[in-house]
This record gives structure tokens, sequence and C-alpha cells, in this order.
């Protein structure tokens, strides 16, 4: 909400310092203190459930166990302004704070004040950082783990709702608000590779909630899940953040949108209530599984356990501010404005005081305004409110209702649930890229097979024939050797022949011609010893010759038997091309085994994201999509690498 400022400054757009030293933040799970004026503030442990809770969602699952939280409240004091310093001159401050001791005083005249205790009380000095670290970094860690959070500005127009939230701090850094600092911690926390964080942006105006990033779109439905309770805006417009520069122009563009008008209280008054809405979509790493197959290799199968993902939703209410007419000067459609917003923040104060007295009926549906903040009040998610206040003793009335509203909201219990799920499209995703690669893999191998089996082949094919080559070529050569020294033998044998034809026939013409004895008989034992060496000539080269014949049969054995040996290499060689053969049909009836397998489990996983999205659709309770999920691709999953593996 803005608040005027004399001579054109502005606290909401202004450039306002703080020099007060910064406190050590309020620990989120700190035990609260109790009021003086009102009775000790519950700090844990579950509240009664009623029917009509702003938090309490028709057929929510009984199991989903949660975690208690107390909505926690901030105050935070305006400086005064130059109007007030003129004309509240004469007049103290009608507050007096105490931060030290969480405490402030509300003066109601100069020797009476009522004292009231806060989670945190901020001083006009307080530091817009400081205001974060204790109001917001809480809550947006909180998101940031998977629950929901609310961070809610309520107060006065003109007291700094709008400064404290929506501040862009485009001329002072230091001045940014709640919005730009909780965008900030988020987008540092996350990684844009498996998280996303979508932002709407929206008003509600007269009872209508428009959306900011597309003005036309002005008519915007709330929509509660009958399930679960959870309160979804589906017309809204959803843009995808992933720098801090583009946030910032998307609050340029909403702010340029919004309602606003010039009032006695502020130049600048809000006229509708503001709603920024952040969806954090996270991944969570865990354990992935192994499964050992037969030949003992391990094969890390990541699609078997569907991954999780944290949903966390963070909501900013800029409301706008509670005014009285006689003191807005409002009046034709401002007057209509002005009724419409107290009437939602009445809605709002009826629903707070069921809740902070545990009433059995809460007036959720009285206004759009505590319909859309159901789950912040009374739900499941973690709340923080900070309330701002001015100094003026004129405004007192507004000041303690705003102190009231505070007070009983300290009262309110939260059950906080973590907001965690399968992801089921980015598991059949998974598997169909996993299951490409196994057939890619199973198409390669059955490639790299087939191709060892032709070289096998070809590489026996060649030794035979080199073998067989080798062979002839030996027994041609050793043919072609004992042919020719069998014709050298043979040609030898013939020319001694002749040569002992002749010198027989020499010798026989002088027996005949001598007629005395002697001379025959001398011829007769020359002719015999002649006779005798030439025998044994003979028998030396016929010794000879069955010693070559001996060694040539020698040869040729042996050369049979390498040729039989090649034979039977040969045989062998056949065989394992056989048994080739036959690994080869039998792998090529496991492909198509395989190819039939496969088929099935795309068809499974055309059911299984069939399921998914008709979860996300009818959004089944969490225990039945698991178990239906589990089932599906687990045994799919398991029969399929089984079967590929074996």
């Amino acid at each position: 909400m803005r608040m005027a400022t004399s001579g054109g400054g502005n606290y909401r757009n202004g450039t306002y310092r703080s020099s007060l030293k910064v406190d050590k933040p309020l620990s989120l799970n700190s035990n609260p203190k109790s009021s003086v004026k009102s009775k000790p503030v519950p700090s844990s442990g579950p509240r009664r459930n009623s029917t009509g809770s702003l938090g309490a969602a028709t057929g929510a699952a009984k199991d989903d166990a949660g975690v208690p939280g107390r909505v926690r409240v901030a105050v935070r004091l305006r400086p005064r302004i130059a109007e007030e310093s003129v004309g509240d001159a004469d007049f103290a401050d009608c507050v007096e704070l105490q931060p030290e001791l969480k405490r402030l005083k509300l003066r109601k005249n100069n020797w009476d004040s009522d004292t009231y205790e806060f989670d945190e009380v901020l001083t006009e000095f307080a530091s817009q950082k400081r205001v974060y670290e204790v109001v917001a970094k809480p809550v947006v860690e909180s998101v940031l783990d998977g629950y929901n959070g609310t961070i809610m500005a309520y107060g006065q127009t003109g007291t700094g709702k709008t400064y404290t939230l929506g501040r862009l701090g485009e001329e002072d850094t230091a001045a940014r608000g709640i919005m730009v600092r909780a965008m900030e911690d988020i987008l540092a926390d996350i990684s844009f590779e498996t998280d996303s964080v979508l932002v709407s942006y929206l008003q509600l105006y007269m009872e209508t909630i428009q959306d900011l990033l597309d003005p036309p779109n002005d008519n915007i439905s709330i929509v509660e899940d009958p399930k679960t309770g959870d309160v979804s805006l589906p017309g809204a417009s959803l843009v995808e953040i992933r720098n801090q520069k583009s946030f910032l122009e998307l609050l340029r563009v909403g702010e340029a949108h919004r309602f606003a008008a010039n009032t006695k209280l502020n130049t600048e008054s809000s006229r509708s209530h503001a709603i920024l809405m952040v969806h954090v979509k996270r991944s969570v790493k865990g354990r992935q599984s192994v499964l050992s197959t037969d030949n003992g290799a391990n094969s890390h199968l990541k699609m078997l356990k569907p991954p999780l993902v944290r949903k966390g939703k963070l909501v900013v209410v800029d409301l706008a501010g509670s005014e009285r007419i006689d003191k807005s000067g409002s009046e034709g459609h401002a007057l209509e404005e002005a009724k419409s917003i107290n009437l939602s923040l009445s809605a709002l104060g009826k629903c707070i005081n069921a809740l902070a007295e545990n009433s059995a009926h809460v007036p959720v549906r009285d206004s759009k305004l505590t319909r859309l903040l159901k789950d912040s009040f009374g739900g499941t998610a973690r709340t923080s409110l900070v309330i701002t206040i001015g100094p003026s003793p004129r405004h007192r009335g507004e000041t303690a209702s705003t102190i009231m509203f505070g007070q009983r909201a300290m009262k309110v219990e939260n059950m906080l649930k973590l907001k965690e799920e399968f992801d089921y499209k980015s598991l059949s995703r998974r598997l169909d890229i996993q299951l490409d690669k196994l057939i890619a893999e199973h198409e390669r191998q059955q490639k790299a097979f087939e191709d060892e089996i032709e070289r096998i082949s070809i590489e026996a094919q060649t030794q035979i024939s080199e073998v067989e080559r080798n062979y002839e070529e030996a027994l041609e050569k050793e043919r072609l050797k004992y042919q020719k020294d069998y014709m050298e033998s043979i040609k030898k044998l013939e020319e001694q022949l002749v040569k002992n034809q002749q010198k027989h026939g020499n010798e026989k013409v002088p027996v005949r011609l001598k007629d005395d004895g002697s001379a025959l008989t001398s011829n007769t034992e020359s002719s015999k010893v002649s006779a005798v060496e030439e025998v044994a000539e003979l028998k030396k080269v016929l010794q000879k010759e069955s010693l070559l014949r001996k060694a040539a049969e020698e040869e040729v054995n042996s050369l049979k038997s390498q040729l039989a040996q090649c034979r039977r290499s040969e045989a062998s060689g056949n065989s394992d091309i056989l048994k080739l053969r036959k690994m080869l049909e039998d792998e090529a009836r496991q492909k198509e085994k395989l190819e039939g397998e496969i088929a099935i489990l795309h068809g499974q996983l055309l059911q299984l994201s069939f399921e998914a999205d008709e979860a996300d659709t009818l959004n089944l309770p969490y225990g039945h999509i698991l178990g239906c999920a589990s089932m599906a691709s687990n045994k799919s999953c398991l029969e399929f690498v089984l079967s590929f593996l074996s």
C-alpha cells in the first residue's frame, strides 16, 4: 500500500534509508511470547481441525501427516512523514516500540497504555534487508525444501505495505523489497538443468481476479481440488523466470496494470490486493538402483525408481489498506472500491478470529480473498505476516485494529506438509531414451557379431587355400626332383651297360684266336675278376638307388601326412563355421524375441504415460498412483532387462 508524503516524497517509492544495527533474526521455530493484553499464544502442538477451517481440505488423505507451524507475525513502524510532523507536532506518537523485548506499547492517553508482544518488532529505522531476514527468508527456505509458504502485509492505507513487499530498488539496491530479495534467493539456490521457477502476478479488484501480466484476462476463476483442497488458478498466466532481470521486468509490467488512486491518506493508494505466486519445482536426487546380471556385470538402471520432485509455492500478498471513508475522502467509484476492500479485509478478519478461537465454522467462502488464502491460515503453508502501522495519534483506532489483527493471527496454527510426488512423465521420457540406447547397443553388438563371423570365415578360407597351394607346389617340386634323379640314374645305367657290352665283346676275340690253354685260362680269370668288380659296382649303385627310393618314399609319406593334417584342419574350420552359423541363427531368433518384448514394453510405456496424464487430471491419491505406476513400470522394466541380458 502506497503512502502519501509531503513535497513529493513517498515511503514506498522514496529513498528512505535506515541506520539501525541489524539484530539477530528471529528463529523460525522459537516460542512466541504472550501478549500482556491477550491470552498466551500457543507455539506448537496440533490444533483442533474444524470442518470450516480455512485450511481444512475436504476428503484429504488422513495419513498425510504434517509438521505444526504457527503463523508468525512481525510489526513494522513507519516513520513520521512531513505532514504528520507538522500536524501532530504537539502530540506524542501513539506507539512506543521495545524491539529488544519484542514489545510495543499503544498509548491510550498520556498516563495509560496497552502492551503487546510479537515475534518481531521492527522500528522505523529497520532496513529492508533486516525485514526480509526476519519475516520472509525462513518462508523462502521452506518453499525451496518443498513446502508452501505465504508472506502477507496488512495495515492501514499509507503505512508502507507495498514498500515492504514490492519495492524494486532500481535507484537504491538497499531499498529492495521482499519480492525482489525472495526471487534472488530462489534463483541462487536452484539448478535450471533440473529445476524450474514459474510466476503468476494477479490482483483481486472488486471481487474479480485479474491477471496483471495479461490485462484482458480479467475474470479468473478459483478451482479447488475436491480431494486435497488445494486452491489453483488455471486461467492465470505462468511465466518462467530464469534470471533476476526478467523478474524485475515482470514486476514492472504488473505494477503498471495495478489499480491505484489518490486519496487523502496516500497519493498512490492501491485499490486492489496484489498476489504474486511463485511455483518452484525441484528434482530430488536419490540413490540409483543397481541390477546384477547373470554374468556378474552390474547394470545401472536409473529409471527403475521414478524420480521425485518437490513442488513448493510461495504466495506474496500485498493487501490493499484498510481505511475509513471519512478520513480517506473517497467518493464515487473510489468509494465503491473502498467498500469492496473493507469487505474483503473484514471477511479475512472473521476467518482469523474463528481460527484463533478454534471455532467449528470458519466463513471461508465469504470472499475470494479468503478462498485464495485458504492454505495460508489454518492450512498446510508456512505463513509470515507483517503488520504495518504509523505513529500518528490521529489514526490510533486503525493502529489498534491492525495490532489486534496481528495478535489474533499469532494464534492460528498451520500443519505444514511436504509437497513431494513422483515425476512419471520424466520417468517415461527417461525410459524411452534408455530403451532407444539399449536397442541401438543391441543392433551394434549384432552387427559386430556378424562382422566377426564373416571375418573368421574369410580368414579360414584364405588359410585353407594357402595350405592347398603350398602342398601342391611342394608335391610338384618333389615329383620333378625324383623324376630327374630317376632319369639320371637310368641314363647312367644305360651308359654303364653299353660300356660293359663293349668291354665283353672285345675280350671274347683273343680267347677264340688263341689255341693254347694257358692263354685261355689267363683271359678267363681276367674276365672273372672284371665281372666280379662290375657286379660289386652295380650292387653299390643298386644299393644307392634303393636308399634314394626309400628317402623318396619317406618324403612322399611325410607330404601325405601333411596333406591329411591340412584336410583335418579344413574339416575343423568347416565345423567352426557351422557352429558360428548356428550361433548366428540363435542370435536372430533371440533378436526376434527381443523385438517382441520391446513392442510390449512400448505399449506398457504408453499405458504408463496415459495413466500419469490421467492421474494429473484426476489428482488421484498419492498411494494409489504410486502403487499402480510402480507395479507397471517395475514389472515391465525387469522383464525386459532380464530377457535382454540373458
